[in-house]
Protein backbone atom coordinates (compact mmCIF):
# COMPACT_ATOMS: atom_id res chain seq x y z
CA UNK A 1 0.00 0.00 0.00
CA UNK A 2 1.36 3.63 -0.72
CA UNK A 3 2.43 5.12 2.20
CA UNK A 4 -0.11 8.21 2.06
CA UNK A 5 2.04 10.60 3.69
CA UNK A 6 5.15 10.65 1.12
CA UNK A 7 5.60 13.59 -1.54
CA UNK A 8 6.59 12.07 -4.84
CA UNK A 9 9.64 13.38 -6.17
CA UNK A 10 7.73 15.16 -9.07
CA UNK A 11 5.45 17.04 -6.79
CA UNK A 12 5.87 19.87 -4.10
CA UNK A 13 4.65 19.38 -0.63
CA UNK A 14 2.50 22.10 -1.10
CA UNK A 15 0.86 20.52 -4.74
CA UNK A 16 0.92 17.35 -2.72
CA UNK A 17 -1.21 18.97 0.14
CA UNK A 18 -3.04 21.31 -2.35
CA UNK A 19 -4.36 17.93 -3.99
CA UNK A 20 -5.48 16.47 -0.99
CA UNK A 21 -7.29 19.14 -0.12
CA UNK A 22 -9.47 19.04 -2.93
CA UNK A 23 -10.70 15.48 -2.01
CA UNK A 24 -14.43 14.45 -1.14
CA UNK A 25 -14.52 10.85 -1.33
CA UNK A 26 -11.55 7.97 -1.67
CA UNK A 27 -11.62 4.31 -1.47
CA UNK A 28 -9.67 1.50 -2.81
CA UNK A 29 -11.37 2.29 -6.53
CA UNK A 30 -11.33 5.92 -7.16
CA UNK A 31 -11.11 9.47 -6.19
CA UNK A 32 -13.36 12.02 -5.58
CA UNK A 33 -12.47 15.48 -6.48
CA UNK A 34 -14.27 19.00 -6.16
CA UNK A 35 -12.15 21.06 -9.14
CA UNK A 36 -11.94 24.55 -8.32
CA UNK A 37 -12.38 27.08 -11.10
CA UNK A 38 -9.06 27.63 -13.46
CA UNK A 39 -7.51 24.37 -12.24
CA UNK A 40 -6.52 22.78 -15.96
CA UNK A 41 -7.53 18.96 -15.98
CA UNK A 42 -4.47 18.09 -18.47
CA UNK A 43 -1.23 20.03 -18.88
CA UNK A 44 -0.17 21.27 -21.69
CA UNK A 45 1.17 24.81 -23.37
CA UNK A 46 1.27 27.51 -20.80
CA UNK A 47 -0.62 25.43 -17.96
CA UNK A 48 1.76 25.00 -14.88
CA UNK A 49 0.07 23.03 -12.79
CA UNK A 50 -2.87 20.53 -13.45
CA UNK A 51 -5.04 18.04 -11.97
CA UNK A 52 -3.18 15.36 -13.57
CA UNK A 53 -0.14 16.33 -12.66
CA UNK A 54 -1.79 16.36 -9.17
CA UNK A 55 -2.67 12.94 -8.54
CA UNK A 56 1.00 12.02 -8.06
CA UNK A 57 0.16 12.73 -4.95
CA UNK A 58 -1.76 9.60 -4.91
CA UNK A 59 1.08 7.86 -6.66
CA UNK A 60 1.51 3.73 -5.46
CA UNK A 61 4.52 2.54 -4.36
CA UNK A 62 5.54 1.46 -7.53
CA UNK A 63 4.61 4.73 -9.22
CA UNK A 64 1.72 4.24 -10.90
CA UNK A 65 -0.87 7.22 -10.14
CA UNK A 66 -4.85 7.36 -10.61
CA UNK A 67 -5.75 8.03 -14.15
CA UNK A 68 -8.61 10.48 -14.66
CA UNK A 69 -11.87 8.66 -16.63
CA UNK A 70 -13.58 12.19 -17.45
CA UNK A 71 -13.08 15.61 -18.47
CA UNK A 72 -13.84 18.95 -17.34
CA UNK A 73 -12.95 22.21 -18.94
CA UNK A 74 -10.42 24.29 -16.99
CA UNK A 75 -13.17 27.58 -15.68
CA UNK A 76 -15.72 24.62 -14.98
CA UNK A 77 -15.46 24.02 -11.15
CA UNK A 78 -17.37 20.86 -9.73
CA UNK A 79 -16.66 17.28 -9.30
CA UNK A 80 -14.30 14.93 -11.61
CA UNK A 81 -13.14 10.87 -10.63
CA UNK A 82 -10.02 9.28 -11.43
CA UNK A 83 -9.75 5.83 -10.94
CA UNK A 84 -7.09 4.28 -8.86
CA UNK A 85 -6.55 1.12 -10.86
CA UNK A 86 -6.84 0.12 -14.38
CA UNK A 87 -10.06 -2.12 -13.77
CA UNK A 88 -11.66 0.40 -11.93
CA UNK A 89 -10.52 2.47 -15.26
CA UNK A 90 -11.93 0.80 -17.51
CA UNK A 91 -15.08 -0.51 -15.45
CA UNK A 92 -15.75 3.58 -15.23
CA UNK A 93 -15.06 4.73 -18.58
CA UNK A 94 -17.34 1.96 -20.24
CA UNK A 95 -20.17 3.82 -17.69
CA UNK A 96 -19.66 7.33 -19.18
CA UNK A 97 -19.74 6.32 -22.75
CA UNK A 98 -22.50 4.02 -22.26
CA UNK A 99 -24.48 6.77 -20.74
CA UNK A 100 -24.86 5.50 -17.21
CA UNK A 101 -23.68 8.15 -15.41
CA UNK A 102 -26.17 11.10 -14.15
CA UNK A 103 -25.03 14.17 -14.42
CA UNK A 104 -25.85 18.25 -12.57
CA UNK A 105 -24.81 20.87 -13.65
CA UNK A 106 -25.64 24.98 -12.54
CA UNK A 107 -24.91 27.55 -15.14
CA UNK A 108 -25.55 31.22 -14.77
CA UNK A 109 -26.73 32.32 -18.10
CA UNK A 110 -27.00 36.02 -19.52
CA UNK A 111 -30.76 37.01 -21.04
CA UNK A 112 -33.25 35.88 -18.50
CA UNK A 113 -34.61 31.92 -18.50
CA UNK A 114 -34.96 30.58 -22.06
CA UNK A 115 -38.12 29.69 -23.50
CA UNK A 116 -39.59 27.22 -22.78
CA UNK A 117 -38.54 27.90 -18.75
CA UNK A 118 -38.01 23.85 -18.77
CA UNK A 119 -36.95 21.86 -21.63
CA UNK A 120 -33.97 20.33 -23.78
CA UNK A 121 -31.59 21.10 -26.14
CA UNK A 122 -30.86 18.47 -29.30
CA UNK A 123 -28.56 20.75 -31.67
CA UNK A 124 -25.32 18.17 -32.97
CA UNK A 125 -22.66 20.02 -32.46
CA UNK A 126 -19.24 20.12 -34.85
CA UNK A 127 -15.78 21.16 -33.84
CA UNK A 128 -14.76 24.33 -35.62
CA UNK A 129 -12.51 27.31 -35.28
CA UNK A 130 -13.33 30.73 -34.66
CA UNK A 131 -10.35 33.34 -34.24
CA UNK A 132 -7.81 31.11 -33.82
CA UNK A 133 -9.92 29.20 -30.87
CA UNK A 134 -11.48 25.88 -31.01
CA UNK A 135 -15.19 25.67 -30.59
CA UNK A 136 -17.95 23.64 -30.64
CA UNK A 137 -20.95 25.36 -33.33
CA UNK A 138 -24.51 23.69 -34.43
CA UNK A 139 -24.18 20.92 -37.03
CA UNK A 140 -26.70 18.92 -38.97
CA UNK A 141 -27.26 15.10 -38.71
CA UNK A 142 -25.24 13.10 -41.40
CA UNK A 143 -22.64 16.29 -41.90
CA UNK A 144 -19.04 15.40 -41.77
CA UNK A 145 -17.82 16.03 -38.33
CA UNK A 146 -21.18 16.42 -36.48
CA UNK A 147 -22.56 14.13 -33.65
CA UNK A 148 -25.42 14.16 -31.76
CA UNK A 149 -25.77 16.34 -28.44
CA UNK A 150 -28.70 16.27 -25.64
CA UNK A 151 -29.12 18.79 -23.06
CA UNK A 152 -32.12 18.61 -20.81
CA UNK A 153 -32.27 21.94 -18.46
CA UNK A 154 -34.85 23.58 -15.80
CA UNK A 155 -34.87 26.84 -14.75
CA UNK A 156 -34.14 27.54 -11.07
CA UNK A 157 -34.50 31.56 -10.64
CA UNK A 158 -35.04 34.40 -13.23
CA UNK A 159 -34.45 38.02 -13.75
CA UNK A 160 -34.68 39.75 -16.84
CA UNK A 161 -30.98 39.58 -17.56
CA UNK A 162 -30.07 36.28 -16.05
CA UNK A 163 -31.25 33.04 -14.92
CA UNK A 164 -29.73 30.22 -12.50
CA UNK A 165 -30.25 26.69 -14.39
CA UNK A 166 -30.40 23.33 -13.79
CA UNK A 167 -28.14 21.03 -16.48
CA UNK A 168 -28.76 17.89 -16.95
CA UNK A 169 -26.39 16.62 -20.10
CA UNK A 170 -26.77 13.03 -21.64
CA UNK A 171 -24.50 13.13 -23.94
CA UNK A 172 -20.72 14.16 -23.37
CA UNK A 173 -19.19 16.51 -26.46
CA UNK A 174 -16.59 19.32 -25.74
CA UNK A 175 -18.40 22.32 -24.46
CA UNK A 176 -21.19 20.87 -25.04
CA UNK A 177 -23.30 22.93 -22.31
CA UNK A 178 -21.59 26.07 -23.48
CA UNK A 179 -22.21 25.45 -27.13
CA UNK A 180 -25.95 24.51 -26.63
CA UNK A 181 -26.53 27.23 -24.17
CA UNK A 182 -24.68 29.55 -26.39
CA UNK A 183 -27.35 28.52 -29.78
CA UNK A 184 -30.60 29.24 -27.93
CA UNK A 185 -29.54 32.69 -26.88
CA UNK A 186 -28.75 32.05 -23.18
CA UNK A 187 -25.03 31.97 -23.00
CA UNK A 188 -23.23 31.07 -19.78
CA UNK A 189 -22.25 34.47 -17.89
CA UNK A 190 -18.70 34.78 -17.83
CA UNK A 191 -18.15 32.57 -21.41
CA UNK A 192 -16.17 35.05 -23.71
CA UNK A 193 -15.80 31.99 -26.09
CA UNK A 194 -19.41 31.40 -26.83
CA UNK A 195 -20.25 34.82 -26.15
CA UNK A 196 -20.99 35.41 -22.56
CA UNK A 197 -20.91 38.86 -20.86
CA UNK A 198 -18.41 39.67 -18.10
CA UNK A 199 -20.90 42.20 -16.64
CA UNK A 200 -24.81 41.50 -16.22
CA UNK A 201 -26.98 43.85 -14.55
CA UNK A 202 -24.29 45.72 -13.32
CA UNK A 203 -22.33 42.76 -11.90
CA UNK A 204 -18.96 42.01 -12.40
CA UNK A 205 -19.16 38.50 -13.84
CA UNK A 206 -15.34 37.05 -12.54
CA UNK A 207 -15.35 33.82 -14.74
CA UNK A 208 -17.14 31.16 -16.63
CA UNK A 209 -20.55 30.71 -14.15
CA UNK A 210 -20.26 26.96 -14.32
CA UNK A 211 -20.32 24.36 -11.71
CA UNK A 212 -20.79 20.45 -11.90
CA UNK A 213 -22.48 20.33 -8.92
CA UNK A 214 -23.15 15.92 -8.79
CA UNK A 215 -22.38 12.64 -10.15
CA UNK A 216 -23.76 9.60 -9.58
CA UNK A 217 -22.95 6.48 -11.30
CA UNK A 218 -22.12 2.87 -10.62
CA UNK A 219 -19.50 2.48 -8.48
CA UNK A 220 -16.84 -0.93 -9.53
CA UNK A 221 -17.33 -2.34 -5.86
CA UNK A 222 -21.52 -2.30 -6.64
CA UNK A 223 -23.99 -0.09 -6.66
CA UNK A 224 -24.33 3.47 -7.61
CA UNK A 225 -23.46 6.22 -5.28
CA UNK A 226 -23.98 9.94 -5.99
CA UNK A 227 -21.63 12.72 -5.00
CA UNK A 228 -22.00 16.53 -4.49
CA UNK A 229 -20.19 19.49 -4.54
CA UNK A 230 -21.45 22.99 -3.73
CA UNK A 231 -20.73 25.80 -5.82
CA UNK A 232 -17.25 27.67 -5.39
CA UNK A 233 -17.58 31.30 -3.54
CA UNK A 234 -17.14 33.30 -6.45
CA UNK A 235 -20.74 31.86 -8.22
CA UNK A 236 -22.32 31.81 -4.79
CA UNK A 237 -21.75 35.71 -4.72
CA UNK A 238 -22.66 36.36 -8.14
CA UNK A 239 -25.89 34.47 -7.70
CA UNK A 240 -26.60 36.61 -4.32
CA UNK A 241 -25.63 40.26 -6.10
CA UNK A 242 -28.28 39.15 -8.98
CA UNK A 243 -30.96 38.61 -6.70
CA UNK A 244 -31.34 34.91 -7.98
CA UNK A 245 -31.28 32.99 -5.08
CA UNK A 246 -29.09 31.90 -2.50
CA UNK A 247 -26.21 29.07 -3.53
CA UNK A 248 -28.05 25.76 -4.58
CA UNK A 249 -27.72 23.00 -2.10
CA UNK A 250 -27.61 25.76 0.43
Amino acid sequence: MANRGAVPAALSVADAAYARALVLHEDAHLLVFNKPAGLAVQGGSGVARSLEHLLAAFSKSNGKRPRLVHRLDRETSGIIVAARTKPAAAFLSSAFAGREVAKTYFAIVCGGAPVPRDGQIAFWLKKASRQGLDIMEVGREGEAGAQAALTRYGSLAEIPEAALLELNPETGRMHQLRAHLAAIGRPIAGDGKYGGLFSVAGTPIPSLLLHAAALEFPHPAGGRRRFEAPPPVHFSETLVSLGLQAAPGD
